[in-house]
C-alpha cells in the first residue's frame, strides 16, 4: 500500500473525512479517492451519510445556521406543508393512523402514563391559562387594535357563564372551540352534552344581542399558514363587524380551520 493510499484509508476510517473532503486535503480529484477506497474494501459512505458526518464533526456547517428565515420563506414552507397533508391519499393517512396506533400499543406501561399524565396537565394549564389557539387569538385581536378581556366570567348577570374573549368595543364574543366541541373525544354522551351547552350558550349570547364568532379548531397547534389563515379571517370579521354592526340574524359566525 502507497503511502497516499494510507493517508487516504486513516482519513477515511479514523477522522471519518468524506471522499471529497479527502480530495479537497491532498488535493487531487474525489473519483480518485473513491477508487482507493474500493480496491482495499471500503464501503462507501452514501452522500447523505456524509453530509451527516460532515455537520456532525463541524467541518461543514448546515446551510440555514446562522440565518433566520424571513416571515415569507416559513410561510410557503408552511404552505407546501398543509398542501402535501391535504392533498395526501386516504390510504396513506389511514396507514399513518394504524402506524400510530401500533405505537401506542407497543408502548410501555410507564411511558402511556407519562403521556396521558402531560395531557390532562394540558388540559388543566389550558383551563386556566387558555388553549394555545386561544391566547394566539388574543394576541391577534390585540394586535389589531381591540381591548380583549380574556376569559370574563361577568358578562351577562346572574349567569354562570364564562366568556372566552369579549371584545367590547364591537360588542363581540369569540369562542374557540376544541375538537371535544364536535368530535366524540370523551365519548358519546359528554359530546351530546357539550353540544347543548354550546347550543344553550349561542342562544343566550345572541339574545342580549351580542355577535358571536365560533372558531371551531379541530387541530389543537396551528402550522404558520394556519395562523395566517386564522388572522385574516377573524380580523376581517371584526372589521366588517366594526363598520357595519349586523343585524339580528346575522350575529352568528362560525369560522372552521
Amino acid at each position: 500500500m502507497t503511502n497516499l493510499e494510507q493517508k487516504v484509508i486513516s482519513m477515511y476510517d479514523d477522522q471519518d473525512m468524506s471522499t471529497y473532503q479527502i480530495a479537497k486535503e491532498l488535493e487531487t480529484y474525489p473519483n480518485k479517492i473513491r477508487r482507493i477506497l474500493i480496491k482495499h474494501g471500503r464501503e462507501l459512505k452514501s452522500k447523505s451519510a456524509a453530509q451527516k458526518v460532515a455537520l456532525k464533526t463541524g467541518r461543514s456547517k448546515h446551510p440555514t445556521e446562522g440565518r433566520e428565515r424571513s416571515h415569507g420563506e416559513r410561510l410557503n414552507i408552511s404552505r407546501s406543508m398543509s398542501s402535501y397533508w391535504g392533498e395526501m391519499d386516504e390510504s396513506d393517512k389511514q396507514a399513518r393512523v394504524e402506524d400510530s396506533k401500533v405505537r401506542w400499543a407497543n408502548m410501555t406501561p410507564d411511558k402511556r402514563k407519562e403521556m396521558q399524565a402531560l395531557a390532562i396537565e394540558g388540559i388543566r394549564r389550558a383551563s386556566t391559562e387558555g388553549s394555545k389557539i386561544e391566547n394566539f387569538v388574543v394576541k391577534t385581536v390585540s394586535n389589531g387594535g381591540y381591548r380583549v378581556q380574556f376569559h370574563k366570567k361577568d358578562l351577562i348577570p346572574n349567569k354562570n357563564l364564562e366568556i372566552d374573549l369579549y371584545i367590547p368595543s364591537v360588542k363581540t364574543i369569540i369562542e374557540v372551540d376544541g375538537p371535544s366541541h364536535f368530535l366524540p373525544v370523551w365519548g358519546d354522551d359528554r359530546l351530546r352534552k357539550q353540544m347543548k351547552a354550546d347550543l344553550d350558550k349561542n342562544g343566550l349570547i345572541l339574545s342580549k344581542g351580542f355577535v358571536m364568532i365560533r372558531i371551531k379548531a379541530l387541530k389543537t397547534r396551528l402550522s404558520l399558514v394556519d395562523e395566517e389563515d386564522l388572522k385574516n379571517l377573524v380580523l376581517k370579521h371584526l372589521s366588517d363587524i366594526e363598520t357595519n354592526f349586523p343585524p339580528e340574524s346575522e350575529r352568528y359566525i362560525e369560522v372552521e380551520l
